[in-house]
């Protein structure tokens, strides 16, 4: 883990700007492998009406302005980046404010289109948001939210230390996997693919049963 020990060094740069990536590949990489490489290394995207909603929220969040309440600043669409992680990206939505000490409090809070996963796909990209706010604030980010619009509710993450460790190893595998540049296989699980807009291009169930080639010719000469 030579990000985690890089951090734990006190050391504030693993990467350069040529080799920072999309934010969001995280949450693709710990979400599906095979959709992260379909989206971050063929450079395809497909939308369906799930992430035709998604965008939609995204963009209606990143278009409000900026704003001060109750003591409570927020600001949208916020430019990230993380030379220890080697991320760049926007947060949705970051608020600011002031505990009973004094000390400022900042709250990265991410919009989602569903619901609460099982997985912890969600809670990765929001701590990798937190991490990168951290190196460019110099402070310590002890939670944050996810809206759901399923649910129109926000769900507290707090970033304890098994969330960081994750999300640092992910990170460091992400930028090998990118490097490699070789396309996940297909892997069909009904709960993630059957909603996936790459469904019918990715084609999970077909490709889980493909015949080799040379298993092919051989049955078609018997």
């Amino acid at each position: 883990m030579r990000v985690y020990g890089l951090m734990m060094a006190g050391l504030n740069m693993a990467y350069d700007d040529e080799n920072l990536i999309a934010l969001s590949c995280i949450q693709h990489y710990a979400y599906c492998k095979r959709q992260c490489s379909l989206i971050h290394i063929e450079g395809i995207w497909i939308e369906n009406v799930f992430t035709a909603e998604g965008r939609i929220m995204h963009e209606k969040v990143h278009e409000e302005n900026s704003k001060t309440a109750g003591g409570v600043k927020t600001e949208t669409s916020v430019p990230v980046r993380s030379y220890v992680l080697g991320f760049i990206g926007k947060a949705d939505v970051i608020e600011y404010c002031k505990n009973d000490k004094g000390e400022k409090l900042v709250t990265p809070i991410e919009y989602k289109r569903g619901k609460s996963k099982l997985d912890n796909c969600d809670r990765i990209q929001l701590c990798a948001q937190a991490i990168c706010l951290e190196e460019m604030m110099n402070c310590k980010i002890k939670k944050g939210f996810i809206f759901y619009g399923k649910t129109r509710r926000r769900e507290e993450i707090v970033f304890v230390d098994e969330l960081r460790k994750e999300t640092i190893k992910l990170a460091e595998e992400i930028h090998e996997f990118i490097k490699a540049g070789v396309t996940s296989k297909a892997e069909y699980e009904e709960n993630k693919c059957d909603r996936c807009s790459f469904l019918s291009y990715c084609m999970p169930k077909s490709m889980q049963k493909a015949v080799p080639a040379d298993k092919y010719l051989q049955e078609e000469v018997e």
